[in-house]
């Protein structure tokens, strides 16, 4: 817990900051943080029970106890712009299979690795390639990990209307996974192995987009089927999604192979709003194009890119969420970080003031709070408007 930290007061001050910048007028950057559970789950502090993820994937208890103190260690230990202290009104917890959901529900095997979060293994190997394409879509409710996330999410949902409290507090929102999608690319690179799916492109182009096509159709319905069970409509005003393996290819392979599938995406579930993606590594070459036709206006985005000239690509009014690396963060000392951030601040990608602040991309254990601290700080130094 932070030493004598005024946290009403940080509150007071965080409203102002979102309110402005809703507003489109906004007072200063907003500074934000990716924390999710592997912050604290591999941190000895955060985690003095040394729960393990195959605990964490094994019981939902576990899982819902150990979300719950890794927001209580965010809230009451790392500066952000959003709330901090126990909540006002209560938790908010989520069905948490990391990255593992989406490759484990068509079948792909989750494996657990010592100080790391956990992954899938390939499932399509030569032998076996048509094997998803021949057996159909799975069941969005009892194929693969989903028959857990719906395992899961009931029992937070019990716990729930059983006046479950955590500090205090109850929880007053519980969400399953698979509402959002990973991205074509990426789960088929998961399904099939990033080499042996690139060379399928080159030798196999038919099964290829085979392939992307059935995750894609896949995609849509176990999204369309968690909608209607959660009493959520069709489609919404926008569409989020990610696809982070579009890194790995040149500008003509994303519109010629890629592009068609998350048109598709977006034409399902978004309406004409305005739609976000997030996208690690450097795909800032595809963003022109994917602004332009799938009317991407919110980038958040992973290292290594370039956040000055990616603005000047982008124009003032696409919202763009970016800022120094997992790797700098840690290594780097406290002085350091203060002069990254304002370089990457006076780098022109305010102009607009359509830019959050938050690490590139998802905070590691160990990274030292007292970088962060200096983080948050040097953005609201540097940052105001």
């Amino acid at each position: 817990m932070l030493q004598g930290f005024d946290y009403l007061a940080h509150n007071q001050e965080v409203m102002a900051v979102w309110d402005s910048y809703n507003k489109r007028n906004p007072i200063r950057v907003p500074i934000i943080w990716g924390m999710n559970t592997r912050y604290t789950m591999l941190n000895e502090i955060a985690n003095p029970r040394k729960i393990t993820y195959e605990q964490y994937f094994d019981d939902p208890a576990i899982m819902l106890e150990r979300l719950l103190e890794h927001q209580e260690f965010i809230r009451m230990n790392v500066r952000q712009d959003a709330e901090m202290g126990l909540p006002s009104d209560g938790w908010h917890v989520w069905v948490d299979f990391q990255n593992t959901a989406e490759a484990a529900w068509f079948g792909c095997k989750v494996k657990y690795c010592a100080d790391q979060v956990p992954d899938t293994e390939p499932l399509l190997t030569d032998s076996n390639k048509y094997m998803l394409l021949d057996a159909g879509i799975p069941d969005p409710f009892a194929g693969g990990i989903m028959a857990k996330n719906w395992e899961f999410y009931n029992y937070m949902l019990r716990a729930k209307h059983n006046g479950f409290t955590w500090r205090g507090r109850p929880l007053i929102s519980v969400t399953p996974e698979g509402l959002t999608t990973d991205g074509p690319l990426t789960i088929a690179c998961n399904l099939r192995g990033t080499t042996s799916f690139f060379m399928d492109l080159l030798d196999d182009t038919d099964y290829a987009m085979a392939l992307l096509g059935y995750v894609t159709e896949a995609t849509i319905a176990r999204i369309k089927a968690f909608r209607a069970q959660l009493g959520m409509p069709a489609k919404a005003e926008n569409f989020f999604f990610a696809d982070d393996s579009i890194q790995l290819i040149s500008n003509e392979t994303y519109r010629k192979v890629v592009y068609p599938f998350h048109k598709r995406l977006v034409d399902e579930f978004a309406s004409g709003g305005d739609n976000r993606v997030h996208l690690c590594g450097d795909a800032s070459r595809h963003f022109v194009y994917m602004r332009d036709t799938l009317g991407i206006k919110s980038f958040d985005t992973g290292f290594p890119i370039n956040l000055g000239i990616v603005r000047q690509q982008l124009g003032p009014d696409v919202e763009i969420l970016g800022g120094p690396s997992v790797p700098f963060l840690k290594w780097a000392t406290p002085t350091e970080v203060r002069a990254e951030v304002r370089r990457i601040l006076t780098s022109g990608v305010m102009d607009g003031k359509r830019f959050i602040l938050r690490e590139a991309n998802n905070l590691a254990p160990d990274i030292p709070l007292a970088n962060l601290a200096a983080m948050y700080d040097a953005g609201r130094e540097f940052g105001r408007y």
